[in-house]
């Protein structure tokens, strides 16, 4: 009877030892995060991926530093083949996506071209647009830009970080289009590989002018090396932009807001995705993010998981319809 007690016994801890020990071995463990920046350094994504990993690293949201690789082509098409056809299956992995991976999706030129590809996260912010020039240009409104583009459209070159027919782009068209540009064609736009690049060229005077969003021109607006001319959003922004004026203000009626977050590849297990959804999610709810979003000129949008990808897939229909209507596609 006291061998059988204690052989009970025995089975009976080992079984509230495997029962206490299960839910450690399933749950999700980061180790060696990444996040892929699908574009060159000082761009929108470049900052999304590095703002959103330090802050992930100082509230110990992860474990070590994240690594940011910087991966650019094709408005993000490349980044986004990368995770589809290699690292489908990586749970450390995370992408910097925004209005411009929409874009591109919502006009076929991603491979495979399916949203449901890779599995949505979590936003971090809207970025509103901008409309810039360099420091000593001549050009200080957005009507007198947009006055030069109807006057002699061959003029006026401007820049920006997405491809052609990217949000970058976009943005330009639908004020030039509101500002009664009828043929939108003759706006001409030079794509880079980020939204850094695209400012170093308008430096260099290669172009006249630059279309990105606010965080990735702080730098420059800090430095004093740009002059922004117009903000695309419904009002003026707080903080460091708020003495630059609105489309609005000057008669364009234009808002052009990019939305930040991040996707990961579309076989990353359940645990990894409710993990990165609610790290990103601290992230946005910490007073550290508050203070990035201030400085850098972010507008709120707080979407997660399921909510977060419903978001996009109305964000990649309406552009598809956007992109229809001043004929980028058909």
């Amino acid at each position: 009877m006291k061998l059988l007690s204690v052989a009970k016994a025995t089975f009976l801890a080992a079984v509230l030892s495997a029962a206490a020990y299960a839910p450690a071995a399933m749950a999700f463990e980061a180790n060696n995060t990444e996040c892929i920046a699908p574009a060159g350094a000082g761009g929108g994504w470049d900052f999304t991926c590095r703002q959103v990993g330090k802050a992930l690293q100082d509230l110990d949201l992860i474990p070590g530093t994240m690594q940011v690789t910087n991966l650019a082509g094709g408005g993000g098409g490349v980044a986004f083949a990368e995770v589809v056809n290699k690292r489908n299956g990586e749970d450390n992995l995370i992408v910097a996506a925004s209005s411009a991976t929409s874009t591109r999706l919502a006009q076929g030129a991603y491979p495979g071209n399916d949203m449901s590809q890779v599995r949505w996260l979590a936003s971090v912010g809207a970025d509103y647009g901008i409309i810039a020039v360099a420091k000593d240009s001549d050009i200080n409104t957005l009507p007198e830009l947009l006055d030069m583009i109807k006057a002699d459209p061959t003029s006026v070159s401007v820049a920006g970080g997405s491809a052609v027919g990217g949000w970058d782009h976009l943005k330009v068209l639908i004020a030039a289009k509101t500002s009664g540009i009828d043929d939108v064609r003759s706006v001409k736009y030079v794509a880079f590989d980020g939204g850094g690049e695209a400012v170093t060229q308008l430096l260099a005077g290669s172009v006249q002018a630059f279309t990105g969003d606010a965080s990735e021109a702080k730098g420059f607006v800090d430095s004093g090396d740009i002059k922004v001319i117009a903000v695309l959003a419904p009002e003026r922004l707080e903080g460091d932009f708020a003495s630059y004026p609105t489309a609005r203000e000057q008669g364009v009626d234009v808002i052009g807001a990019n939305w930040r977050g991040f996707y990961g590849p579309g076989d990353m297990s359940d645990e990894a995705y409710d993990f990165w959804v609610e790290q990103i999610g601290a992230v946005y709810d910490s007073a550290e993010w508050k203070d990035t979003m201030a400085a850098n000129g972010l507008a709120p949008l707080d979407l997660r998981g399921a909510d977060f990808e419903a978001f996009v897939a109305e964000s990649v229909s309406s552009i598809s319809t956007l992109s229809k209507e001043i004929g980028l596609i058909e």
